[in-house]
């Protein structure tokens, strides 16, 4: 399965000359940043920086984008953290417990599980696909449309149990989601919600949506108090304390492999990636963990789930774009634009006639996320400050940057208005008790789901039974009715058993 041969001819290429080297640590430096400031999309900066590797040879083209990859794979859980504000979607879980470690003054190790969870999964998500490029680019041809909708549906079933006694409210949230990102032109150019609205045709922006969901209305919650940390002792920050979170993120290293793996599946599947990777890894860490309620109140087992498969869900998108031809998200749509810069067409061929340049792209990502550990440990102490800032000064600051990122991202004043509406309705959901996370990955997934049932629906004629043809789709659908219906059975068993006893 592997070519040793191709794997001698991929050091010569990366180790011939210096050059390939010397985009490395701008691109994580770049991603870092990227990542970190929320408004600003990985995919954003590759798209900016795309340009620029016209003037590089492929080897260095590539690893000039999948650093920035790399650095914002991480970046982004920084301000989910400190601010929770989830730098993209692959952090919403990272501020599930990331950000009440920080309340709590336990930042530093926080930012350090972070680090270390992420270099682990990077590194899980190559080697995965060092060895398994061919049976994954495989698994993923087998999924049909019918089965990324059963995909998507399981995925909202499970962000919805988040909050075990709310199951309903979360399946409403979740659904409400769904018809929101369904708003605007339908494949068929059907306009759907818009109110007659004209600026709601492309839909709702999502980002911004995202960013007011999350976090203005945590700000409006915070308004009160002086600062995210209230003890000034525990504001300090201190590199020993990241380092103690590093060491803490390798007492899990079940929680780390299962989000690892978690990350590399699901990021092989179009469309899907990061964003749910995340969500699915947390929610199996803390259904299978002894004391589920202490997740979301700083349990680092949720941050070691959520960064280890996002990361990793890196290895599991690059399969699909190198063995296939097909991104699975923006960021690697984005590569592929520089495949095509430099007339080159991924999928089995290119496997097969340029194997020596896969493993290459393969080995260099092993370096780099070697250099994410010293990069990031660099980065993080100026980071960290954040928690010393006033409340009176950082809320106007975060909204602002807010404010300022949607209307990049949106070229007008739909970003800023999406921001301001989605702010109100956050607060209102976290008021009543619905989740905010099924909401905003109903959202995200809303048109990705519409797209997978009309497709389903083209394919089978209209016939129901078409579905009983596909034991994936049956399988995977299982797993939905499993997730949904196990904790009430098992808790009513639970209660029986108990009044037995009595």
């Amino acid at each position: 399965m592997i070519d040793f041969g191709a794997v001698g001819q991929s050091f010569d290429l990366l180790f011939s000359s210096f050059g390939p080297w010397l985009v490395v640590v701008p691109g994580i430096v770049l991603g870092l940043i990227f990542g970190a400031t929320p408004g600003l999309q990985i995919s954003m900066a590759m798209a900016i920086f795309l340009p620029m590797t016209m003037y590089m040879d492929f080897i260095q083209a590539m690893l000039f984008l999948t650093a920035i990859f790399t650095g914002g794979s991480f970046g982004a859980g920084i301000p989910a953290i400190l601010m929770n504000i989830p730098g993209t979607s692959s952090a919403i879980a990272t501020a599930f417990d990331g950000y009440p470690m920080a309340r709590k003054g336990q930042h530093n190790q926080a930012l350090g599980v972070a680090l270390a969870s992420s270099v682990i999964g990077a590194l899980m998500g190559y080697v995965v696909l060092f060895f398994m490029i061919q049976p994954l680019s495989y698994m993923v041809l087998r999924l049909g449309p019918a089965e990324m909708f059963v995909v998507i549906l399981w995925g909202m079933t499970l962000i919805a149990s988040l909050k075990g006694e709310q199951v309903l409210k979360g399946l409403m949230a979740g659904f409400v989601g769904l018809l929101v990102g369904t708003i605007g032109f339908s494949e068929i150019g059907l306009a759907r919600g818009t109110m007659g609205q004209t600026y709601l045709l492309d839909g709702v922006p999502v980002i911004p949506a995202m960013m007011g969901m999350f976090a203005a209305s945590e700000l409006f919650k915070l308004a009160n108090k002086g600062f995210i940390v209230e003890s000034a002792d525990a504001r300090k920050v201190k590199v020993g304390e990241i380092f103690e979170g590093c060491r803490m993120a390798m007492r899990y290293p079940v929680v780390m492999i299962r989000g690892g793996l978690i990350g590399v599946l699901v990021g092989a599947v179009p469309g899907v990636g990061s964003s749910v990777s995340n969500l699915l890894s947390y929610i199996e860490t803390k259904r299978r963990d002894r004391d589920p309620d202490s997740f979301g109140k700083g349990n680092p087992k949720g941050v070691v789930a959520s960064e280890a498969a996002n990361s990793s869900s890196e290895g599991g998108s690059m399969a699909t774009l190198l063995a296939l031809g097909i991104p699975g998200g923006g960021a690697t749509a984005v590569m592929l634009a520089a495949f095509a810069m430099h007339n080159i067409t991924g999928g089995p061929q290119f496997i097969r006639q340029q194997t020596d340049v896969v493993y290459a792209i393969i080995f260099a990502n092993f370096a780099q996320v070697f250099l994410l550990v010293i990069i990031g440990l660099l980065f993080i102490p100026l980071l960290a400050n954040i928690v010393k800032v006033p409340m009176r000064y950082l809320i106007p600051s975060v909204l602002v940057l807010a404010v300022m990122g949607s209307f990049g991202l949106t070229g007008n004043m739909t970003g800023p208005a999406t921001v301001l509406v989605f702010a109100v309705i956050g607060w209102i959901f976290r008021h009543y008790g619905y989740s905010v996370p099924a909401a905003v990955i109903g959202m995200l997934l809303g048109s990705l789901a519409e797209k997978s049932l009309l497709h389903s629906y083209q394919i089978s004629g209209g016939d129901i039974t078409y579905v009983f043809e596909r034991p994936v789709t049956l399988a995977i659908f299982a797993l939905l009715l499993i997730s949904l219906f196990s904790q009430p059975l098992m808790k009513r068993l639970k209660a029986r058993q108990e009044a037995a006893q009595l």
